[in-house]
């Protein structure tokens, strides 16, 4: 069991959320330390599908056959990278600065 505890950033209003986790190992097998690392290494992962369903709408697509949703992706990933490598924090608003102007992302590949 984790507990988590945050403040809503809407509200500021204090969250406490418990959930579950599931392991192969025994309780000899993995320190709480490991199993503290491996929960954030799974929050990393999260992370970038939360800001691919939430800027993207991926879960939203009709784009569901073949290769084409595999593809999407593969192209969703390197943007996002490519915006929090320049030291943005707000995808959503990274995107909507870019699509100004064309000289923008060809400037942030180092392209211009």
């Amino acid at each position: 069991q984790v507990v988590r505890w945050r403040p809503g950033l809407a509200t500021g209003k204090l969250t406490i959320e418990r959930v579950y986790l599931i392991t192969s190992l025994d309780v000899f097998d993995a320190t709480p330390a490991e199993l503290a690392t491996w929960i954030r290494g799974h929050w990393g992962i999260e992370n970038l599908h939360h800001v691919r369903d939430r800027t993207f709408r991926e879960d939203d697509s009709k784009v569901r056959t073949g290769t084409l949703p595999r593809t999407m992706a593969s192209l969703r990933n390197p943007a996002i990278s490519l915006f929090r490598q320049n030291g943005e924090t707000n995808i959503a608003a990274a995107l909507r600065r870019t699509s100004r102007d064309y000289h923008r992302p060809l400037s942030a590949l180092g392209l211009t």
